[in-house]
């Protein structure tokens, strides 16, 4: 993770900088990002944030197969993996992934969504999963012309989706079932269409023309800034998103429940067959007769 600032202090940009790992979210990461996030807010001088990632992709999602990974989910001194219960001891997996996950990854993200700051997510290559989740947060997403988007914990590795469940608002009902039952991408041209991209450059100038598109934004008076972001936040909160965002979270914590009964208890921490893991991101496809 970096974090520099631009044009006189106005502009705060944060890089993700995993690029061997197409930047795939291990917890360290994460909680590097929330350091830089509220480093941002207390500056006063800055007035919008750019979260942008080194490398071809923004993010592969949540790093499931690193040893850095692994160990981050080894059980510490307070995440014991058994607890007692009525003088007995009992696996407490479950336990464990909700709490981690709330915090890592649902807290922290409505967190970022309500930053003190207008943010601006630069999304160049694939957007995968938990890599939705951290440009969801931000108020403004701008896209290289070979952006793609995509959540494979859906249907894929039976899961609902992912923790910051904004699909319904972000793409609409019935795309959000499409993309999740089938774990297909949209481009950057439908994102755009669909209202979840706002502008599309290309890839050779995402860096140069999300700055320009900052500036503008930073020009504009900040207390009004703020308040038009809160006016929308509160419009979208009365419309249940916040509500919805809970009671999804709660859902997508079910569903490990259902992958520890079927793994024997256990929590998984792979990845099934066909789901992409950002190792192999960027590599030869096989072809149709290689495939079983």
């Amino acid at each position: 993770m970096t974090y520099e600032t631009l044009d006189a202090g106005r502009i705060a940009r944060i890089w993700l900088d995993r690029p061997d790992a197409q930047n795939a979210q291990s917890r360290t990461l994460l909680v590097q990002l929330d350091e830089a996030f509220g480093r941002a807010e207390a500056d006063d001088d800055v007035r919008v944030v750019i979260l942008a990632a080194r490398g071809k992709n923004f993010s592969a999602g949540h790093d499931l197969g690193s040893e850095e990974a692994l160990a981050e989910r080894t059980a510490g001194p307070r995440q014991h993996p058994s607890f007692q219960v009525n003088g007995g001891t009992r696996d407490a997996g479950a336990e464990r992934t909700y709490l981690q996950e709330w915090h890592y990854f649902f807290a922290n993200t409505c967190r970022w969504r309500d930053l003190r700051k207008i943010t601006v997510a630069q999304v160049q290559g694939n957007a995968i999963s938990a890599g939705l989740m951290l440009i969801w947060a931000c108020d403004l997403i701008v896209a290289s012309d070979d952006a793609k988007f995509s959540d494979v914990v859906g249907v894929r590795l039976g899961m609902p989706g992912v923790e910051y469940y904004a699909h319904p608002w972000e793409f609409g009902a019935r795309k959000a079932k499409e993309l999740l039952l089938t774990g297909d991408a949209i481009d950057a041209d439908e994102a755009y269409r669909l209202g979840m991209v706002s502008k599309v450059f290309p890839r050779a100038e995402l860096e140069d023309k999300t700055v320009e598109f900052a500036r503008r934004i930073a020009e504009r008076p900040t207390m009004a800034a703020l308040l038009i972001k809160d006016s929308v936040n509160a419009a979208s909160d009365a419309m249940g998103f916040t509500e919805a965002l809970r009671h999804a979270f709660h859902i997508h914590q079910l569903g490990h429940a259902h992958w520890a009964t079927a793994n024997e208890n256990r929590i998984p921490v792979g990845l099934p067959p066909d789901v992409p893991d950002w190792r192999t991101l960027g590599a030869p496809k096989p072809s149709r007769r290689d495939q079983p």
